[in-house]
């Protein structure tokens, strides 16, 4: 995510690298090819240039200071800083007063609002403590209802729906009065995907929205999209006047126009962000954070978030108990390998850790990374898994032809096992440090460079 634009911006404060202090000319050449960099990401050369003026102006406003500050480094802080005001400043709530709370989603097709509103459903679910009920107010896509369905259940979350009923406002409003008598106390409505340009879903859209008169309206935007989602959110918010955007696949391919601009041309801010598929990885949007990892800085505040998340205390202490011990099993492997999916996307946790970002730039890491080694304990019977040390060469052979790998990968993965767990235990005794390096790449069963 936004890997190409980082690398610009980097080039464009590698200018000032050298400079004692910030001057007109060091300055000029600087915003220059930021400039570049922001028109490269899709964004529009008006806003651009606009952005531009202002980090210039706040950097000859530094010109003749003189302190320890470089003046990459005093650039790199001014940049930040103007990217987080372009965002919106900060993070926005979303309104959940209403008897039920009623949230509409909206968006183009294919941006992916179905997956998004059981991700929404999730993340109140589990996140507010709240009890949500879904809609499924699609009326036109082959198996719209039923996707929403699978992902109902997969969430344990009821979907609303009414057979042989092609009215998306009655579906709505009769999906209302069900969570009313139902003690359901948020409604998500997913309704159809529509193109602006077609100005009978346009006014489907917004008849729906008069007749619920929704808390929320969300208009859900793929980030791949660029400056076209931008122009079409504003299409969209001129006929329902939302309250907020939703990115998606921001795990994709994106320049980064979308999440750079979609507030200042609509005013509308970013509330929700989206990577992958699974049902765990939907976020709040934080301007600051996202500031921070446009530059190349991380995003640590949120990595703790996550990792709190699926914190168990109970669990953990357990695990301790056992690292001490030297008792750390495959059965224990599997279980951190199950909350770190939960985290999300791989490659985007590790661009969170200041650093990484640029150290797995070059590494094939999704959210199959670990699928081998999962392979390989699965393979395994349960007296294995608990007991790695009676791992023999019979055994071993028996795994490799379970899991469909050589015995090479077999015998270099009990091996990196066998490191960590050595590594664990010694800094759970205060004698040394590692890393898991190795583990998760290097030649190892997880990662392809």
């Amino acid at each position: 995510m936004f890997e190409s634009l980082n690398d610009r911006l980097e080039g464009a404060f590698k200018n000032l690298k050298g400079h004692g202090r910030l001057s007109e000319v060091n300055i000029a050449q600087s915003v220059k090819e930021i400039r570049r960099a922001l028109v490269a990401a899709d964004v529009n050369y008006k806003i651009a240039k606009e952005f531009t003026d202002k980090v210039k102006d706040k950097a000859l406003g530094q010109e003749n200071v003189l302190n320890a500050v470089r003046p990459g480094e005093m650039m790199v802080k001014i940049v930040q800083d103007e990217l987080t005001e372009l965002m919106g400043g900060q993070a926005e709530g979303i309104n959940l007063n209403g008897k039920p709370s009623t949230i509409l989603v909206a968006g183009l097709q294919g941006s992916g609002k179905t997956t998004f509103s059981g991700k929404l459903a999730k993340f109140l679910k589990s996140k507010k403590k709240l009890s949500p009920l879904l809609i499924a107010g699609d009326v036109y896509r082959p198996a719209a209802i039923n996707q929403l369905q699978v992902i109902g259940e997969q969430i344990k979350v009821p979907v609303f729906t009414i057979e042989d009923n092609k009215d998306p406002v009655e579906i709505a409003l009769q999906g209302i009065a069900h969570a009313k008598a139902n003690n359901f106390n948020v409604v998500i409505i997913d309704t159809a995907g529509r193109l602006a340009i077609d100005e009978a879903m346009m006014n489907e859209i917004s008849n729906i929205n008069e007749a619920v008169d929704p808390n929320e309206a969300l208009f859900v935007v793929d980030a791949m999209t660029g400056q076209d989602a931008v122009n079409t959110a504003k299409a969209f918010n001129d006929v329902i006047d939302y309250d907020g955007v939703v990115l998606t696949k921001l795990d994709g391919d994106t320049r980064g126009g979308a999440a750079l601009t979609v507030k200042y041309t609509v005013g509308k801010p970013i509330k929700f962000t989206s990577a992958g598929e699974t049902m765990d990885t939907l976020d709040v949007f934080h301007p600051e954070r996202m500031a921070q990892r446009i530059l190349g800085m991380g995003d640590i505040v949120s990595f703790v978030e996550k990792a709190q998340e699926q914190y168990d205390e109970k669990e953990a202490q357990k695990l301790e108990r056992k690292i001490k011990k030297n008792k750390f099993d495959f059965n224990d492997f599997l279980s951190q390998i199950a909350q770190l999916r939960k985290m999300g996307d791989l490659k985007g946790l590790m661009s969170m850790i200041p650093g990484m970002g640029k150290m797995t730039k070059d590494l094939d890491i999704d959210d199959s990374a670990f699928n081998k080694v999962e392979a390989i304990i699965f393979s395994m019977t349960k007296h294995e898994r608990e007991n790695p040390e009676v791992l023999n060469m019979s055994r071993k052979r028996r795994i490799a032809k379970g899991c469909g790998q050589n015995l090479h990968e077999i015998n270099m993965f009990i091996k990196q096992f066998d490191q960590m767990k050595k590594m664990m235990h010694m800094m759970s005794k205060g004698k040394g440090m590692g890393n898991l390096q190795n583990m998760l790449g290097g030649g190892g069963p997880g990662m392809r460079r």
